[in-house]
């Protein structure tokens, strides 16, 4: 019994451990992603540049993320996690330092960001793949939706730092600093990271399950090519549960990418202004991943579908709600904003981590992961040329219609899983 307590004491501290470090890295990532919201106005400003302009640089990264995404999942259940994430954040803070003095230089800029999107693209799959290896299902909902937070507080610090930097500071070094913060991090990640607790001599989760006691140290199992891809492509519900995220993203990006250049076009606030108040955004975002993952393990019974098809209703009814209170009432505008962020993170930390888990297997967890998140930038692809395009040719109104159409649209497809979980039961 001494030896099980001792192994279970270990257990505990490696997972407490590896959640941390996936937190935090991950994070980190959004420092050199979301930061282009902040300095976008200042850019178009210097260089006369035409929201379609910016749309076409901010779609560059969500096209090349798509791509990315397929790739790198597949590779992220190859290779492991503690390597391809060091590759990814390492590449993409140089990128950042790069595409900062490259600005102005459209086509450029399109082909620096959308690199970018495609290093970034190395995080999320491997980061979900190395969850599903030392968190049991029993709790991956809980875990997910607490994991989830480090991509939307990793958004509000970015657009937090970004605008601190804005304000006293050239906009150019809203990509440098953050560059300099993730290349320190990623040394971190490879140097204490570990991808299953087999590598540090603790029993498998399998083993774990069946009470099996193992100190032997070994390579965590990849299942071949053949065996990720058919479990990635031939199950319909993998199909639905990525087009529910390509009607998502549509939304969130939506706002991400635009939310500070409405604030200071449409609601009077200056440009450090809108990044303070947007972080509201992915702040109340937070706390929607956990109460999601904490309602389809406890309310649900480790169902994600239904808690996320309420959730994606109720996003669709708030946006109609954000367009209409005047910029001037800023409190009733802050407060719906805020359930904006509640209730699109709520199914999206559900959709891009805990059904991809529950669908793919650990085995199998980075390489769904990898192609629902893919499927979901296309949408984001969409938004980023298609909101400036529709800004500029009809009116902020027909950008917000368009998010609406993503909610919507996202709430019937994630129906289709509903089904699928039904039958599970």
């Amino acid at each position: 019994m001494k030896n099980n307590s001792d192994t279970n004491l270990k257990i505990k501290k490696w997972q407490k451990k590896m959640f941390w470090m996936m937190w935090i890295t991950y994070a980190s990532f959004y420092l050199l992603r979301v930061n282009i919201s902040i300095a976008m106005p200042s850019i178009m400003s210097e260089f006369g540049l035409t929201k379609t302009n910016m749309g076409v640089v901010l779609t560059s990264l969500f096209f090349a993320y798509a791509v990315g995404q397929f790739i790198n999942g597949q590779l992220g259940d190859k290779l492991n996690s503690r390597r391809i994430i060091t590759i990814g954040l390492i590449v993409s803070a140089i990128l950042n330092i790069i595409f900062g003095f490259s600005a102005g230089a459209l086509v450029l800029m399109a082909v620096l960001w959308g690199l970018n999107g495609y290093f970034q693209s190395m995080g999320w799959g491997p980061t979900v793949k190395a969850k599903a290896n030392w968190f049991p299902k029993k709790i991956r909902g809980k875990i997910s939706g607490r994991l989830g937070t480090s991509y939307i507080i990793g958004g509000a610090l970015s657009w937090l730092l970004a605008g601190t930097i804005v304000k006293y500071m050239n906009w150019r070094f809203t990509f440098f600093i953050p560059a300099a913060i993730c290349i320190i991090l990623a040394i971190h990640w490879y140097i204490r990271a570990r991808n299953a607790p087999e590598e540090v001599g603790l029993p498998s989760l399998e083993e774990q399950e069946q009470g099996i006691e193992s100190s032997e140290v070994k390579k965590d199992h990849h299942i071949g090519f053949k065996e990720t891809l058919k479990i990635t492509l031939l199950n319909p519900y993998v199909w639905f549960a990525g087009f529910a995220l390509f009607g998502l993203n549509i939304v969130r990006y939506g706002f991400m990418s635009w939310a500070p250049t409405y604030m200071f076009e449409e609601q009077s606030a200056t440009i450090s202004l809108a990044a303070y108040k947007a972080i509201a955004f992915p702040v109340a975002g937070g706390l929607g991943a956990i109460f999601a993952g904490w309602a389809s393990d406890n309310l649900f019974k480790h169902r994600r579908a239904p808690i996320a098809f309420i959730m994606l209703l109720l996003l669709a009814l708030f946006c109609y709600l954000y367009r209409i209170v005047p910029g001037e009432n800023w409190i009733i505008s802050l407060v719906i904003l805020l359930f904006i962020g509640f209730f699109t993170f709520g199914p999206h930390i559900l959709l891009v981590a805990a059904i991809p888990a529950d669908l793919g297997s650990r085995k199998a967890a980075s390489s769904v992961t990898g192609f629902i998140d893919a499927m979901g930038y296309v949408g984001a692809s969409l938004t980023g040329v298609g909101t400036g395009y529709l800004i500029d040719k009809f009116s902020w109104n027909a950008a917000f219609g368009f998010w609406i159409f993503g909610a919507i649209l996202a709430a019937i497809m994630i129906t289709f899983v509903w089904k699928y979980e039904l039958k599970k039961v």
